[in-house]
């Protein structure tokens, strides 16, 4: 099996490039993490990619401030140097241009803490607990040059009690999140996610026999 080379972009703890980094240790996984590259030298995750074995660069985007162009020429670069196949961005705080987006259509992957397109952008946990929504999750989707809507590749629920603070609810929604990632990104390496004008569709999939109700009245 040719696995897929994937980069994973950070800017801080790299929860998620971690969880993406213990999938792809299987040896059945379809694809293979083979750069973790940081917008930012001081970012936790750097050390968490060196202790799994997985080579990291440091590609600092606060000297280019908004000559994003310069800076996403640099980490082309290095895309291309490693043979990069598939990108996924795991709480990268830098936008791209519409050319770099374009360029990676349907071979960049993003997640985002909330059913999208519900409550896209900043502060996600908070937007869901003012709207009074009884559900929540995590989105797995493309990168478009608009924010967080590109096509969905896949979602995970989770109830949102009477009782949850941002925190409460970001760290439930955090499990979601480990949890769909490498499965979107198996899907994605195995060439089983197309997108078919805006919307994406899985081959194989079907409905689910299970289904989330919230509240539960006890």
């Amino acid at each position: 099996m040719t696995k897929r080379r994937v980069a994973i972009l950070i800017s801080g703890r790299g929860s998620n490039m971690s969880a993406l980094i213990r999938a792809a240790a299987a040896a059945d996984f379809p694809a293979e993490i083979s750069l973790v590259i940081s917008n930012k030298a001081d970012a936790i995750g750097l050390e968490r990619a060196n202790a799994a074995g997985v080579t990291t660069q440091v590609i600092e985007s606060k000297p280019f401030g908004k000559d994003r162009a310069g800076f996403e020429k640099l980490l082309q670069a290095s895309l291309d140097q490693h043979g990069i196949d598939l990108i996924c961005l795991g709480g990268f705080m830098r936008l791209f241009t519409a050319e770099f987006t374009r360029a990676w259509y349907g071979r960049m992957l993003n997640i985002h803490p909330s059913l999208l397109p519900s409550f896209p952008g900043l502060d996600p946990h908070g937007q869901a607990l003012r709207a009074g929504v009884k559900l929540s999750g995590a989105t797995v989707h493309f990168v478009i040059p608009e924010t967080d809507a590109g096509p969905i590749v896949m979602q995970g629920a989770v109830p949102v009690s009477d009782h949850d603070t941002g925190e409460t609810l970001s760290e439930r929604i955090l499990e979601v999140e480990h949890r769909i990632y490498p499965e979107a990104l198996r899907l994605l390496a195995t060439g089983k996610v197309k997108i078919e004008g805006d919307v994406c569709k899985t081959d194989g999939s079907g409905p689910s026999e299970n289904f989330l109700v919230a509240p539960v009245v006890r």
